[in-house]
């Protein structure tokens, strides 16, 4: 569509190079080319814009077969307008001159053209042609057939139009003609697979018994070595109970030996123990009494000449003596009062006791 812009009155109107504007003004041709720009009056203008690119038609259409199948046609027909002049002349391709649109559907027109011209092909080649046949070779049949018959159609050239290229996307038939048609292919690939199923399994369990004949096999292997290990195990252990009581006599008849040996030298160490330790307590005891009786002969001498020295000393000088001696074993008496009767009684007493020493 045309890019028109409105400016006090004016329109200016800037088309694409895909698009071939043709306007004219009171009947005369003022502007014809792809890709134009210009102002005018939309009062007095006649526009029309033809696309000149390449279009994809797709189609699809049922065709029946010379079976009396029923059978869909998908094609795409690639077209372009090559004479835009003779196009806008044939078909109405005029734009409304305020807003750039089609005034009418020039391009439903063109495709509905060709649309009939190419399924009247297609039929007219399918009617003479097997259901399985089309469906095998009716491709490229179909597409010959209808290119042919575009390129000889008259009315497609006195229109301005140029068929490009043709193809044929699918020849497919009704959904239960196409699965009854499928059914023995697929049989066939399921007998097949079936077949390759049981052969794989054929082949599963005869490799499963030889697997089975191998365990079967390496467990009889198996239960001989394990017998034998038994065996030997035995000998082993009688081998090693056997060295191991000779080896118990062994040491035993040496710890007694040893036991023997250590219970000689304790006995005579201990017996010579005895012997000085009666040897110290002898000598030690003569030692005792030894000096025993020189402590008493020195504790009776000293008593002796303590006797004589106080036999010859006086009463009063042995009273003092006694007293010195009490009163060094007597406790510390800081103060000490004496009264005049207790010092008279101790002087009487004294004063006795000097005279009956001297009577």
């Amino acid at each position: 569509m045309a890019d028109i812009t409105r400016r006090l009155g004016w329109r200016h109107l800037r088309g694409a190079p895909t698009a071939h504007i043709r306007h004219h003004k009171s009947g005369q041709l003022v502007h014809d080319g792809p890709g134009l720009s210009f102002w005018y009056r939309s009062l007095t203008a006649a526009l029309s814009e033809v696309p000149v690119d390449d279009r994809e038609l797709a189609m699809t259409f049922h065709a029946r077969t010379s079976d009396f199948q029923d059978i869909a046609v998908q094609a795409t027909v690639t077209y372009r307008i090559s004479d835009p002049a003779v196009a806008a002349s044939r078909i109405d391709f005029s734009i409304d001159p305020d807003s750039g649109a089609w005034r009418g559907t020039p391009l439903e027109q063109l495709g509905s053209l060709l649309t009939e011209t190419a399924q009247q092909h297609a039929l007219a080649v399918l009617a003479r042609t097997s259901l399985a046949s089309a469906l095998v070779d009716g491709v490229a049949a179909v597409r010959e057939r209808i290119a042919e018959g575009l390129a000889a159609e008259p009315r497609l050239p006195a229109t301005g139009i140029e068929v490009v290229a043709v193809r044929v996307v699918a020849l497919r038939p009704e959904p239960e003609v196409e699965r009854a048609l499928r059914t023995p292919a697929r049989e066939q690939i399921q007998q097949d697979a079936d077949k390759a199923t049981y052969e794989r399994r054929a082949v599963a369990v005869e490799r499963e018994r030889a697997i089975a004949e191998n365990e079967l096999a390496s467990q009889i292997e198996l239960a001989r070595r394990e017998e034998q290990l038994v065996e030997q195990k035995g000998t082993n252990a009688r081998r090693e109970a056997e060295e191991r009581a000779a080896a118990d006599a062994v040491r035993t008849g040496a710890e007694a030996a040893r036991t023997v040996r250590l219970a000689e030298a304790e006995a005579t160490r201990s017996l010579r123990l005895a012997e000085a330790e009666a040897t110290r307590k002898v000598r030690l005891a003569g030692a005792e009494a030894q000096a025993e009786r020189e402590v008493g002969a020195a504790r009776a001498e000293a008593q002796a000449a303590w006797l004589r020295v106080h036999g010859d000393v006086d009463v009063a000088t042995l009273h003092a003596l006694t007293g010195s001696r009490l009163a060094e074993n007597l406790p510390r008496i800081e103060n000490l009062t004496v009264s005049p009767d207790v010092l008279t009684g101790l002087l009487s007493k004294l004063g006795n006791g000097a005279a009956e020493d001297r009577a």
